[in-house]
């Protein structure tokens, strides 16, 4: 469940891979990470406190993981980004378990906000 607190703060990291098994030896080896498979394009990490996800659907992105935001209300959400100048990258697209949206920042640093479906 999610409180208001959890609301417009980063929720969740999501790295692009090439190999995610690869990708789970690595941090399951290096930081003792724990995971969890959603079939062969999607597997999920928890290092204890923050859960991300590692995919292959998209190459590996220059500058880094995805940083994804949640919100309650995600075209409020959207409709705010633009508002502050922030350029829409993927208008608000379905996977399963909920919706999201990409934006660019003023540096161009590509961020995504998240609500449950």
């Amino acid at each position: 469940m999610t409180t208001i607190s959890d609301v417009q703060r980063i929720d969740y990291v999501e790295f692009n891979v090439t190999d995610i098994e690869a990708t789970k030896a690595f941090y399951g080896r290096a930081f003792g990470w724990q995971f969890k498979d959603y079939g062969p394009n999607y597997c999920e990490f928890s290092d204890g406190r923050l859960t991300g996800g590692f995919t292959n659907l998209e190459k590996p992105r220059p500058g880094g993981p995805l940083v994804i935001l949640y919100a309650d209300d995600l075209e409020a959400s959207l409709a705010s980004v633009e508002s502050a100048g922030g350029k829409i990258i993927r208008p608000i697209t379905g996977f399963p378990g909920g919706r999201r949206f990409h934006f660019g920042d003023p540096d161009g640093y590509e961020l995504a906000v998240w609500t449950r479906a």
